[in-house]
This record gives structure tokens, C-alpha cells and sequence, in this order.
């Protein structure tokens, strides 16, 4: 047996249902018992029960759970894990596969009971929505029944509602404690390590207990009472749970719970609880700062790596967001997972079974989530929207927001407005163009629609030439900001399309490229600011708006900051979207510069031609969605910026939705190199006060400003530096052992300050001794 064979199914097992029956004759279950012995029963037994590898009839796994999922796994490997390509014979797969789930199953005999009359007594007289939920319906305290019939034959669950506990299970099994300090706690396991045991009580209140904080424990084979029930009632209860049907639950009675609520009046406050992290930015505005100063430049350099979380694949440009204790990160693939924030130690893991979604046309990882009430919200890579509960990792709904066979997906963080959940969308380089969505954060119900190409109707349609508006682009791809003083959320928009080719969309190619200021009621659009009118570089401006209030020129104004990615640092009024201010902050050789309305002086000839031009910056821009930071006590404006230049061709091609749609690209100058510059900024005169120079610069590891004056910031290279704020002076620096392409951020534990960064494949938590 080879090494490889070892991981064979290693990975395809932890917690996931499967969710789908299936039916194999006698014959193809022996061909499928041969075929595992003779490939894998060295590493996990000649009964599947384990060996040397995991035992495979738990009857959850981890990677998908259907015959077709498991078969798919084992022909084609996992990527970012240890499981490789197996590229067995023919059906052979799927015959291993089939004979796996009748371990688990048995042979199932056909449930004789009602299923109407079993559904009544689940959600009525018998008690059991009380603890157990199927597809969103019910409590979260016990395991989740969704797909149980698919898992569980009728008479291991005959068994299992007559005496609970006979054979214990891993997410059934219960602890009564005693602490130190004199709680006693009784509830179901959620995790249970050397050093940690977490429990649900029976109100749904997680604890994250220490083992050390721990005087006495009793273990308990079950906290399920036996029911009494009747023969005839425990069939017809088996009956519903073998085939429960369609159920739908009342999303509208959506209550949070008592021990775990992040009200919007916490959202909108979050500058008041520096301990939490609740948004992706940090703050509703997007100033991506901490107020948070037991860090200082004079004791910096004792930070310490305290743990690791891995992620299980690469590709990582997730911020986590932290709330009472608990920590939410997002990973490659839409994979997902609570922690506790103290350890590291996941509480539960949300793994998403994606279908075949346009690879070319996005990036394959997830930036983020939201956080609202005791729910989270997470976009997809098939262009979903999913709310999950946040203590247990169960799926509330799970919506489509479009069809991701277009070409559509999403992988910023969707951003909270008071009971909205606002997401956007891929679309640039594809032949498609983007919107900016509201759903109801209850129900998920969509509540309107602003298209980011001007559509039929609007006078602004008249700056596409032709038919070029209906695949113009337009990608509304990173997460905006909101004001709650003016009621106004703001949100970048991305190139037109063709990225390159702009013979074929003459004219400014609104709303592509531009800041929206949008009513959240409605989605109408308050007023809108183009940065780059008929761009040709591929220069989004899904770069945060960051929102602060200051005199400007002697007069108090609501401000919006914002460095682009075609090189040039921008102040607005917030308010109107009247330009106030605009230099260039990095290098750049296509416009002279900004007229009295902000609009860019372009030099000719700097457009892509077939034979190319050499323009600054390059593709990547000045800078890209790496987080800036506003920092309210030097009121210095930081970013991470580029010096990059390219040659840029064009070619005129006929657009194919869901197919790359570029119109060709650029060529990067190595002389010049794409060197890093963490630069600090006058926000009020766009003047630059210090410069740190990286040897090769990002487009996504950001910056964050703490109130102790210490300013941190990622780079490509792996490094997590801290650096002094007023000076630029670095304080320190950390190896992560990967490329860096997310920003830091800070939350504490019991007044203590932790820094934490995810680079390539693992986030990275730091605090003092």
C-alpha cells in the first residue's frame, strides 16, 4: 500500500451530514468491499472501522457526504489537504463509496409509521423541536437533524428515541461541572481536550470553560430524557425523521438569543467595546483602528505568538471579527469556523459542499463575515448568501443571490445596515455586470437591487457606446461602509469591461469605477463620484471609504478619505460627494493631474494598445482592498501603497458571459519592481508624511492604528511589523512562514491586548507576556 493511501479517506471524515439515501444491490456492494480491501482496509481496517486511519463509519464526514461527493473526493483529491488525486478505475470510486454508506445504514427496512402525524409530534407534543432543528426549524441546544434518515437506519433510530444513551454519540454525550469559583454547569459536550471544555446548557448558553478552572466533573451518557411515547408514536416519529419532506421555518419570529445578542445599537457603537472586533473594518466607517493601548512602542517588542489556527488549505485573506469572547474566521472554499479567542480552539466548523463555479472568474476564498444579532452572514463562491447561527454553526437559510453558473460569486464580508444585510457582487473581468443587493436579515428575503452599470432609462446610459452597458462590468466586489448620521451607505465599484479595450465601451462607462452613496432603504442613489471615467487599467475603486468628520479649510465637513488604485488619494464631502481635495500618493505617469471637479487629466497616448504602452501604476494599482487605517490621534491617514509600472496591451474581443473578458492585460516592469510603501498621509492637504519601503509590495495586507501610537501592518513577504505611528520608525517584526494577503486587527480577553493576522494558510494571534 502506498504512503498516499494513507490520507485516503482521512480527510472525507469530521463533522458534516450527508445528506442523500442511496440504493446498491448485493453484488455491486461486494465489487465495492473488494475494491476498499484491496486499496484501503491496510490504513482503516477490513470493516472501515479504522486502523491506522480513522474509523469511516461514524456516518459523518467532513468533505461531502452523498455517494457522489465521497466518489468525486476520492477520484480527484482535495486540494489544499493532504488527500491526493486516487484516480481509481471507472465506477470503482463510487462502488467504495456505496459500500461505506450501507456500513453505516445497515440494511434499511422501510419505516411503517406516518410521517404527517411523526412531523406533529416533533414539533408539537413530543418535545423534540425543543432541542433538535431540522433544515432551520427548531432549537440549536442538541445536534442538528438534518439528513438523519439518510445517516441512521430505522432501527438504530427506534433505538435511539426509545433509550437514549444506550450508544452514546459524539455530539449527545453530556458533563455536569463543578468550578472553582463555585458555578456548577450541566450541558451538552461541544469540545472536550486536554486543556479545554466547552458546554451548551440547556438555554443554548455556550461555556468556554479552562480545564484548570474545573474542581469536579460527571460525565453523562446523555441529557436526552426518554420518551414517552407509544410504540405506534416512536414509528411514526422514525417515519418523519427517514423522510421528513420540504419544511419551512418561520424566519420572521427570529428572536437572538439572551447570551449572545450583537444589536445594531452595538454595531452602529462599536467605538465603545474596543475588546470586540464587529466588523470587518473594524467600525461601521472604516477606519480600521483600535482604541485599544496596552501595546506600545516601548514594549512592542515582547509580543509573542500565543496560537495558531489553521486554516487546512492556502489561500487565506480573511480578518476575523471577535464578539464576546468568541472569534469568526473564513477560509479558501467558503470553509468556516468559530474559535475561542483566548485559544485558538474551534467551537464548531461550517464546511461548504461548492459546486463547479467559474474559477476564472473570481478568486477561490472568502474575506469575511457579518455579524448581527447571535447570526452570521457569509457570501459564497456560488454567489449565496447564507445566515448561520454563530454559537453553533447551523445553517438558518441559505439563499441565491444569482445564477453562479454566469460567472457570479462573492467573496467580501456583506456589511450590516440596521435589519439589512448588503452584499455585492464578481463581475469584472467576465462579460457580466455588477449590482449591490439588500436583504432582509430575518428572513432573507431580497429588498432591492442597484445596478452599477447605468441601465436603460438613466441619462447616464449614454456613456456606453453601443451595446457595451449590457456586459460592462462594473464588479462591486469589496465591503463598503455606512454613516448612521447621514443615513448613507457608500460603496466602490469596479472596472468596466473590458478591462483593457476601450474602443469597444466609448464614453465614462458610468457607474464603473466610482463611489455610490446609496439610501439603505431603497438603494437609490444619493450621488455618485467617478474616479477613473472610461478606464483602460483595470483601476477598481473598491478601495474602503473611510469615514471621518473634520474642519477642512476652515469649515466643519463630514469627510470621505479614499486612495485609490489609480495612484490618487481623494478627500470628498461625505455628504454631497462634492470634491474637496486629490494628489497623487504613489507613482503614477497617466494623468497630469485632478481638475477643480477631481476629474484626471489624462496624458495621450497612456491608453492600451495592440503593440502596448508603458503606464504607472501597473493592473494591481497604487494601492488595492488592503485596509487603510484612519488613526484619530495622530489624525494621520495610513495605507500600503505600490510603485509599480507596466506595459499594457489591448485586443478586441467578442464578449462570452462567464468567460474571461479582458480585452488582454499588462506586462509588470520588473526594473521597477512593485515595491511596498506603507505611507502616512495628511488626510486635510494629501500631504505625505513618512514612508516605509517593503522590498515587494501587496495588494492586500493592510494596516491598522492602535491609540498607543503603534501602527501594524502586513506584508507580502510574511511579515507582521509594528511600527511606530508618528515616525514611521519599525518598532518590530514577526515571520508568519507565508505570504500575507489579509489585514491585522485587535480585540481583547480579560483587558488583555491580542494583534491577530492570517497569512497564507493559519492565523496568528499575539499578545504581551
Amino acid at each position: 500500500m502506498s504512503r498516499r493511501s494513507l490520507f485516503f479517506f482521512a480527510l472525507l471524515t469530521a463533522p458534516a451530514a450527508f445528506a442523500q439515501a442511496h440504493d446498491a444491490n448485493a453484488a455491486a456492494l461486494a465489487e465495492g468491499q473488494q475494491v476498499f480491501a484491496a486499496n484501503c482496509a491496510a490504513c482503516h481496517g477490513w470493516d472501515a472501522k479504522g486502523a491506522r486511519g480513522p474509523d469511516l463509519t461514524s456516518g459523518t464526514w467532513r468533505h461531502g457526504s452523498t455517494a457522489a461527493q465521497i466518489a468525486k473526493n476520492i477520484h480527484d483529491g482535495i486540494p489544499g489537504t493532504g488527500m491526493p488525486a486516487f484516480p481509481l478505475k471507472d465506477n470503482q470510486p463510487r462502488l467504495i463509496a456505496d459500500w461505506l454508506i450501507s456500513q453505516v445504514r445497515g440494511v434499511d427496512e422501510k419505516a411503517t409509521g406516518d410521517p404527517v402525524a411523526g412531523k406533529s409530534l416533533f414539533y408539537g407534543s413530543g418535545g423534540c423541536s425543543g432541542c433538535h432543528a431540522i433544515q432551520g426549524s427548531g432549537s440549536g441546544f442538541a445536534p442538528d437533524l438534518t439528513g438523519i434518515g439518510d445517516q441512521r437506519s430505522v432501527r438504530d433510530l427506534t433505538g435511539q428515541i426509545t433509550v437514549p444513551g444506550e450508544r452514546p454519540r459524539g455530539g449527545n454525550r453530556g458533563a455536569e461541572v463543578t468550578t472553582h469559583d463555585g458555578r456548577k454547569i450541566r450541558g451538552l459536550i461541544v469540545v472536550d481536550n486536554t486543556y479545554s471544555l466547552f458546554l451548551r446548557d440547556r438555554a443554548e448558553k455556550l461555556h468556554l470553560l479552562a480545564k484548570a478552572d474545573i474542581k469536579s466533573r460527571q460525565d453523562l451518557k446523555t441529557l436526552m430524557p426518554r420518551a414517552a411515547l407509544t410504540g405506534a408514536q416512536i414509528n411514526d416519529l422514525v417515519a418523519f425523521l427517514k423522510a421528513p419532506g420540504e419544511i419551512t421555518p418561520d424566519l420572521s419570529k427570529w428572536t437572538p438569543s439572551a447570551d449572545f445578542n450583537v444589536t445594531w445599537e452595538r454595531l452602529k457603537n462599536s467605538k465603545a467595546e474596543p475588546q470586540n472586533w464587529l466588523h470587518y473594518w473594524g467600525d461601521l466607517q472604516g477606519t480600521h483602528a483600535t482604541t485599544l493601548k496596552s501595546i506600545t512602542p516601548a514594549n512592542v517588542s515582547k509580543l509573542a505568538a500565543q496560537w495558531t489556527f489553521q486554516f487546512g488549505g492556502p489561500g487565506v485573506e480573511n480578518t476575523p471579527i471577535v464578539a464576546d469572547g468568541l472569534m469568526f474566521v473564513t477560509g479558501p472554499r467558503d470553509n468556516a469556523a468559530a474559535l475561542d479567542a483566548r485559544t485558538g480552539t474551534p467551537v464548531w466548523r461550517y464546511r461548504r459542499p461548492l459546486p463547479e463555479y467559474h474559477a476564472n472568474c473570481t478568486v477561490s476564498t472568502n474575506r469575511g463575515f457579518a455579524l448581527l444579532g447571535d447570526r452570521l452572514y457569509l457570501g459564497t463562491l456560488d454567489a449565496h448568501l447564507v445566515a448561520l447561527d454563530a454559537k453553533t454553526g447551523r445553517v438558518i437559510y441559505d439563499i441565491a443571490v444569482d445564477d453562479y453558473k454566469k460567472g457570479f460569486s462573492i467573496t467580501h464580508a456583506p456589511l450590516v445596515v440596521g435589519d439589512k444585510i448588503i452584499v455585492g457582487v464578481t463581475a469584472g473581468e467576465c462579460a457580466l455586470y455588477g449590482f449591490l443587493d439588500a436583504y432582509d436579515a430575518k428572513t432573507g428575503k431580497r429588498l432591492w437591487r442597484t445596478h452599477a452599470v447605468a441601465q436603460p432609462g438613466d441619462p447616464n446610459r449614454a456613456t456606453w457606446s453601443g451595446k457595451s452597458a449590457e456586459t460592462g462590468g462594473g464588479p462591486t466586489w469589496m465591503t463598503g461602509t455606512y454613516d448612521p448620521d447621514t443615513d448613507t451607505i457608500y460603496w466602490g465599484t469596479g472596472n468596466p469591461s473590458p478591462d483593457y479595450e476601450g474602443g469597444t465601451r466609448l464614453g465614462d462607462n458610468l457607474y464603473t469605477d466610482s463611489m455610490l452613496a446609496l439610501d439603505p432603504a431603497t438603494g437609490k442613489m444619493k450621488w455618485y463620484f467617478q474616479f477613473t471615467p472610461h478606464d483602460t487599467h483595470d483601476w477598481d475603486s473598491s478601495e474602503t471609504p473611510v469615514l471621518v468628520d473634520a474642519t477642512f479649510r476652515g469649515k466643519p465637513r463630514k469627510l470621505m478619505l479614499h486612495a485609490d488604485r489609480n495612484g490618487f488619494y481623494y478627500v470628498l464631502d461625505r455628504v454631497t460627494g462634492e470634491f474637496l481635495l486629490g494628489k497623487a500618493f504613489a507613482r503614477q505617469t497617466w494623468a497630469k493631474g485632478l481638475d477643480d471637479k477631481g476629474r484626471p487629466q489624462v496624458i495621450p497616448n497612456t491608453d492600451p494598445t495592440p503593440e502596448g504602452n508603458y503606464v504607472c501604476p501597473d493592473a494591481t494599482g497604487a494601492t488595492n482592498w488592503n485596509a487603510p487605517s484612519y488613526d484619530p490621534l495622530t489624525k494621520l491617514f495610513f495605507v500600503g501603497a505600490r510603485d509599480s509600472c507596466a506595459t499594457y496591451k489591448s485586443v478586441v474581443r467578442t464578449p462570452d458571459p462567464g468567460r474571461p473578458y479582458t480585452g488582454t492585460g499588462d506586462q509588470q516592469d520588473e526594473s521597477v519592481g512593485g515595491k511596498g510603501i506603507i505611507t502616512a498621509i495628511d488626510p486635510l492637504t494629501g500631504d505625505i508624511r513618512w514612508k516605509y519601503t517593503l522590498e515587494a509590495g501587496s495588494a492586500s495586507a493592510g494596516v491598522l492604528s492602535t491609540a498607543s501610537g503603534v501602527l501594524f501592518s502586513a506584508s507580502k513577504e510574511g511579515f507582521l511589523l509594528a511600527l511606530d505611528s508618528r515616525t514611521g520608525k519599525l518598532l518590530w517584526k514577526y515571520q508568519t512562514g507565508a505570504e500575507i494577503r489579509s489585514s491585522p486587527m485587535s480585540f481583547a480577553i480579560n483587558g488583555k491586548q491580542y494583534v491577530a493576522i492570517a497569512n497564507d494558510s493559519a492565523l496568528t494571534v499575539f499578545a504581551l507576556p
